[in-house]
Protein backbone atom coordinates (compact mmCIF):
# COMPACT_ATOMS: atom_id res chain seq x y z
CA UNK A 1 0.00 0.00 0.00
CA UNK A 2 1.39 3.55 -0.89
CA UNK A 3 1.89 5.94 1.60
CA UNK A 4 -1.09 8.13 0.06
CA UNK A 5 -3.55 4.74 0.10
CA UNK A 6 -2.21 4.14 3.73
CA UNK A 7 -3.52 8.16 4.59
CA UNK A 8 -6.52 7.64 2.57
CA UNK A 9 -7.59 4.61 4.58
CA UNK A 10 -7.06 5.58 7.80
CA UNK A 11 -8.40 8.95 7.03
CA UNK A 12 -11.35 6.99 6.36
CA UNK A 13 -11.83 4.92 9.81
CA UNK A 14 -11.63 8.04 11.51
CA UNK A 15 -14.21 10.04 9.39
CA UNK A 16 -16.77 7.43 8.93
CA UNK A 17 -20.05 8.56 8.22
CA UNK A 18 -19.01 11.67 8.24
CA UNK A 19 -15.90 11.84 5.94
CA UNK A 20 -15.83 12.75 2.09
CA UNK A 21 -19.11 12.40 -0.49
CA UNK A 22 -19.20 8.98 -1.63
CA UNK A 23 -18.23 6.96 1.73
CA UNK A 24 -19.13 3.07 2.20
CA UNK A 25 -22.53 4.01 3.95
CA UNK A 26 -23.86 0.61 3.34
CA UNK A 27 -20.81 -1.09 4.26
CA UNK A 28 -20.82 0.95 7.72
CA UNK A 29 -24.38 0.34 8.37
CA UNK A 30 -23.80 -3.51 8.05
CA UNK A 31 -20.63 -3.24 10.44
CA UNK A 32 -23.06 -0.83 12.58
CA UNK A 33 -26.06 -3.96 12.96
CA UNK A 34 -22.81 -6.33 13.41
CA UNK A 35 -21.04 -4.74 16.74
CA UNK A 36 -24.93 -3.77 17.96
CA UNK A 37 -26.07 -7.10 17.99
CA UNK A 38 -22.70 -8.16 19.71
CA UNK A 39 -23.27 -5.40 22.58
CA UNK A 40 -26.99 -7.27 23.08
CA UNK A 41 -25.69 -10.85 22.87
CA UNK A 42 -22.91 -9.79 25.39
CA UNK A 43 -25.85 -8.57 27.60
CA UNK A 44 -28.12 -11.38 27.06
CA UNK A 45 -25.25 -14.12 28.10
CA UNK A 46 -24.36 -12.89 30.99
CA UNK A 47 -27.43 -13.41 33.79
CA UNK A 48 -25.91 -11.01 36.63
CA UNK A 49 -25.97 -8.40 34.49
CA UNK A 50 -29.81 -9.12 33.28
CA UNK A 51 -30.81 -9.91 37.09
CA UNK A 52 -28.97 -6.52 38.70
CA UNK A 53 -30.43 -4.00 35.48
CA UNK A 54 -33.87 -5.82 36.65
CA UNK A 55 -33.50 -5.44 40.19
CA UNK A 56 -32.09 -1.98 40.79
CA UNK A 57 -35.36 -0.32 39.51
CA UNK A 58 -37.49 -2.86 41.80
CA UNK A 59 -35.97 -2.35 44.75
CA UNK A 60 -36.65 1.64 44.18
CA UNK A 61 -39.67 1.04 43.40
CA UNK A 62 -39.84 -0.98 46.55
CA UNK A 63 -38.13 0.56 48.83
CA UNK A 64 -38.55 4.43 48.18
CA UNK A 65 -41.93 4.03 47.24
CA UNK A 66 -42.60 2.47 50.50
CA UNK A 67 -40.78 4.91 52.40
CA UNK A 68 -44.16 7.04 52.26
CA UNK A 69 -46.70 4.47 52.83
CA UNK A 70 -47.96 5.16 56.16
CA UNK A 71 -48.21 9.24 55.31
CA UNK A 72 -52.21 9.54 54.98
CA UNK A 73 -53.53 9.72 51.38
CA UNK A 74 -54.48 13.56 52.09
CA UNK A 75 -51.33 14.68 52.92
CA UNK A 76 -49.38 13.09 50.60
CA UNK A 77 -51.64 14.47 47.49
CA UNK A 78 -50.82 17.81 49.45
CA UNK A 79 -47.23 17.25 49.06
CA UNK A 80 -47.06 15.55 45.63
CA UNK A 81 -49.54 18.17 44.21
CA UNK A 82 -49.57 21.44 45.82
CA UNK A 83 -52.87 23.11 47.79
CA UNK A 84 -53.98 24.95 44.28
CA UNK A 85 -54.00 21.67 41.61
CA UNK A 86 -57.22 19.72 42.20
CA UNK A 87 -56.64 17.76 39.00
CA UNK A 88 -53.76 16.52 40.42
CA UNK A 89 -55.18 15.77 43.96
CA UNK A 90 -57.70 14.16 41.92
CA UNK A 91 -55.16 11.65 39.85
CA UNK A 92 -52.71 10.97 42.47
CA UNK A 93 -53.40 7.99 44.51
CA UNK A 94 -50.37 6.45 45.83
CA UNK A 95 -46.49 7.70 45.78
CA UNK A 96 -45.79 4.48 43.68
CA UNK A 97 -47.66 5.61 41.14
CA UNK A 98 -46.25 9.23 41.26
CA UNK A 99 -42.76 7.40 41.56
CA UNK A 100 -42.89 4.80 38.67
CA UNK A 101 -42.32 7.64 35.81
CA UNK A 102 -39.33 8.83 37.71
CA UNK A 103 -37.54 5.46 38.43
CA UNK A 104 -37.91 4.64 34.92
CA UNK A 105 -36.53 7.80 33.98
CA UNK A 106 -33.53 7.59 36.44
CA UNK A 107 -32.52 4.00 35.63
CA UNK A 108 -31.64 5.34 32.13
CA UNK A 109 -29.23 7.68 33.83
CA UNK A 110 -26.76 4.42 34.74
CA UNK A 111 -26.99 2.32 31.55
CA UNK A 112 -24.54 4.52 29.92
CA UNK A 113 -22.18 3.24 32.87
CA UNK A 114 -22.51 0.27 31.15
CA UNK A 115 -21.89 0.77 27.97
CA UNK A 116 -18.73 2.84 28.80
CA UNK A 117 -17.41 -0.33 30.33
CA UNK A 118 -17.94 -2.45 27.97
CA UNK A 119 -16.08 -0.31 25.70
CA UNK A 120 -13.20 0.00 28.33
CA UNK A 121 -13.30 -3.82 28.09
CA UNK A 122 -12.89 -4.29 24.35
CA UNK A 123 -9.83 -1.78 24.69
CA UNK A 124 -8.58 -3.99 27.64
CA UNK A 125 -8.68 -7.50 25.69
CA UNK A 126 -7.82 -5.75 22.04
CA UNK A 127 -10.58 -5.92 20.56
CA UNK A 128 -11.10 -2.51 20.08
CA UNK A 129 -7.93 -3.09 18.62
CA UNK A 130 -9.11 -5.36 15.89
CA UNK A 131 -12.08 -3.94 14.61
CA UNK A 132 -10.64 -0.80 13.99
CA UNK A 133 -8.01 -2.19 12.28
CA UNK A 134 -10.94 -2.91 9.51
CA UNK A 135 -12.81 -0.45 7.54
CA UNK A 136 -14.83 -0.11 10.49
CA UNK A 137 -14.82 3.84 11.38
CA UNK A 138 -14.60 5.21 15.23
CA UNK A 139 -18.07 6.58 14.84
CA UNK A 140 -19.80 3.17 14.19
CA UNK A 141 -18.06 1.69 16.85
CA UNK A 142 -19.20 4.62 19.07
CA UNK A 143 -23.01 4.58 17.31
CA UNK A 144 -23.39 0.57 18.08
CA UNK A 145 -22.27 0.94 21.81
CA UNK A 146 -24.71 3.80 22.54
CA UNK A 147 -27.94 2.47 20.89
CA UNK A 148 -26.84 -1.21 22.40
CA UNK A 149 -26.32 0.61 26.13
CA UNK A 150 -30.07 2.36 25.28
CA UNK A 151 -31.81 -0.79 24.42
CA UNK A 152 -30.34 -2.85 27.22
CA UNK A 153 -31.85 -0.08 29.60
CA UNK A 154 -35.69 -1.02 27.68
CA UNK A 155 -35.73 -4.07 29.26
CA UNK A 156 -36.31 -2.82 32.45
CA UNK A 157 -39.57 -1.31 31.65
CA UNK A 158 -41.76 -4.22 31.41
CA UNK A 159 -40.83 -5.51 34.42
CA UNK A 160 -41.28 -2.18 36.33
CA UNK A 161 -44.65 -2.55 34.80
CA UNK A 162 -45.61 -5.40 35.93
CA UNK A 163 -44.26 -4.74 39.18
CA UNK A 164 -46.08 -1.43 39.81
CA UNK A 165 -49.63 -3.51 39.11
CA UNK A 166 -48.18 -5.51 41.77
CA UNK A 167 -48.16 -2.30 44.22
CA UNK A 168 -51.82 -1.84 42.96
CA UNK A 169 -50.87 1.03 39.97
CA UNK A 170 -53.29 0.81 37.28
CA UNK A 171 -52.33 2.81 33.89
CA UNK A 172 -55.26 3.11 31.27
CA UNK A 173 -53.63 5.37 28.63
CA UNK A 174 -54.27 4.16 24.95
CA UNK A 175 -51.34 2.40 23.77
CA UNK A 176 -49.96 5.38 21.26
CA UNK A 177 -48.93 7.08 24.92
CA UNK A 178 -47.70 4.16 26.04
CA UNK A 179 -45.44 4.06 22.60
CA UNK A 180 -44.38 7.71 23.16
CA UNK A 181 -43.47 7.15 26.69
CA UNK A 182 -41.29 4.36 25.72
CA UNK A 183 -39.99 6.41 23.00
CA UNK A 184 -39.14 8.65 25.58
CA UNK A 185 -37.32 6.80 27.91
CA UNK A 186 -34.78 5.26 24.76
CA UNK A 187 -34.22 8.92 23.47
CA UNK A 188 -33.35 9.25 27.22
CA UNK A 189 -31.06 6.23 27.39
CA UNK A 190 -29.53 6.84 23.98
CA UNK A 191 -28.89 10.65 25.21
CA UNK A 192 -26.70 9.40 28.66
CA UNK A 193 -25.25 6.33 26.81
CA UNK A 194 -23.34 8.89 24.63
CA UNK A 195 -22.31 11.00 27.10
CA UNK A 196 -21.12 8.91 28.85
CA UNK A 197 -19.08 6.71 25.89
CA UNK A 198 -18.01 10.28 24.72
CA UNK A 199 -16.79 11.54 28.16
CA UNK A 200 -14.71 7.90 28.42
CA UNK A 201 -13.58 7.52 24.82
CA UNK A 202 -10.41 8.21 25.50
CA UNK A 203 -10.18 6.07 28.81
CA UNK A 204 -8.37 2.91 29.63
CA UNK A 205 -8.90 2.96 33.22
CA UNK A 206 -11.77 0.35 34.19
CA UNK A 207 -12.60 3.38 37.18
CA UNK A 208 -13.22 6.23 35.01
CA UNK A 209 -17.11 5.20 33.71
CA UNK A 210 -18.00 4.39 37.22
CA UNK A 211 -16.85 7.86 39.24
CA UNK A 212 -18.16 9.84 36.24
CA UNK A 213 -21.34 8.01 36.74
CA UNK A 214 -21.20 8.94 40.50
CA UNK A 215 -21.10 12.58 39.46
CA UNK A 216 -23.09 12.96 36.96
CA UNK A 217 -26.41 10.51 37.94
CA UNK A 218 -26.46 12.18 41.21
CA UNK A 219 -27.46 15.56 40.90
CA UNK A 220 -29.07 15.37 37.78
CA UNK A 221 -31.29 12.65 39.61
CA UNK A 222 -32.24 14.97 42.96
CA UNK A 223 -32.45 18.01 40.49
CA UNK A 224 -35.51 16.83 38.77
CA UNK A 225 -38.71 15.73 38.99
CA UNK A 226 -38.05 11.92 39.03
CA UNK A 227 -38.73 11.84 42.70
CA UNK A 228 -40.59 14.48 44.13
CA UNK A 229 -42.45 17.95 42.59
CA UNK A 230 -40.12 20.71 41.98
CA UNK A 231 -42.26 23.06 43.39
CA UNK A 232 -41.20 21.75 46.31
CA UNK A 233 -37.06 22.99 45.57
CA UNK A 234 -35.15 25.83 46.09
CA UNK A 235 -35.19 27.88 42.99
CA UNK A 236 -31.38 27.24 41.95
CA UNK A 237 -32.58 22.99 42.16
CA UNK A 238 -35.40 24.10 39.83
CA UNK A 239 -33.31 26.41 37.74
CA UNK A 240 -31.13 22.70 37.08
CA UNK A 241 -34.39 20.52 36.85
CA UNK A 242 -35.67 23.05 34.01
CA UNK A 243 -33.00 22.07 31.87
CA UNK A 244 -32.45 18.66 33.18
CA UNK A 245 -33.55 16.00 30.17
CA UNK A 246 -34.38 13.05 33.51
CA UNK A 247 -37.57 15.98 34.58
CA UNK A 248 -38.74 15.75 31.08
CA UNK A 249 -38.88 12.09 30.79
CA UNK A 250 -40.54 11.60 33.92
CA UNK A 251 -43.36 14.48 33.48
CA UNK A 252 -43.80 12.53 30.25
CA UNK A 253 -44.24 9.41 31.83
CA UNK A 254 -46.38 10.80 34.73
CA UNK A 255 -49.02 12.49 32.39
CA UNK A 256 -49.17 8.96 30.49
CA UNK A 257 -49.58 6.86 34.18
CA UNK A 258 -51.34 9.54 36.54
CA UNK A 259 -53.48 11.89 34.18
CA UNK A 260 -53.52 10.28 30.80
CA UNK A 261 -52.36 13.09 28.77
CA UNK A 262 -49.53 13.18 26.54
CA UNK A 263 -46.88 16.02 26.40
CA UNK A 264 -45.57 16.15 22.72
CA UNK A 265 -43.29 19.34 23.65
CA UNK A 266 -41.73 16.85 27.03
CA UNK A 267 -40.99 14.31 23.81
CA UNK A 268 -39.67 16.49 21.75
CA UNK A 269 -36.88 18.05 23.81
CA UNK A 270 -35.96 13.83 24.72
CA UNK A 271 -35.10 14.04 21.11
CA UNK A 272 -33.25 17.13 20.85
CA UNK A 273 -31.37 16.33 23.45
CA UNK A 274 -30.86 12.83 22.38
CA UNK A 275 -29.23 14.20 18.49
CA UNK A 276 -27.38 16.88 20.31
CA UNK A 277 -25.23 14.25 22.51
CA UNK A 278 -25.53 11.81 19.34
CA UNK A 279 -23.91 14.08 17.30
CA UNK A 280 -21.40 15.96 19.55
CA UNK A 281 -20.41 12.29 20.60
CA UNK A 282 -19.25 10.95 17.33
CA UNK A 283 -17.68 14.11 16.98
CA UNK A 284 -15.59 13.53 19.82
CA UNK A 285 -15.20 9.87 19.28
CA UNK A 286 -14.37 10.46 15.61
CA UNK A 287 -11.41 12.40 17.04
CA UNK A 288 -10.33 10.62 20.85
CA UNK A 289 -11.57 6.93 20.33
CA UNK A 290 -8.37 4.97 21.04
CA UNK A 291 -7.85 1.02 20.67
CA UNK A 292 -5.86 0.91 24.09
Amino acid sequence: MTPAAAEEAAERRVLGWWGRPGGDWVAQGRQFWGLYARELLKTFRNPWVIVITLVQPFMWLAFFGASFENVPLAELKQLLCGLSNPGCQAAVTSYVQFLLPGVLATSMLSIGMFGAMSTIQDKRFGFMKRILLTPTSRATVYLAKALGAATRGLVQIPVMIAAAYAFGVTISAPAWMWGGWIAGLALLGIGFSALFLAITASSTDWQTPGVIANFITMPLMFASGALFPTANYPSWMQTIAEGNPVTYAALLGRDVVVYHTFSAVDLGYLALFAAAILLIGTIVASRYLKAE
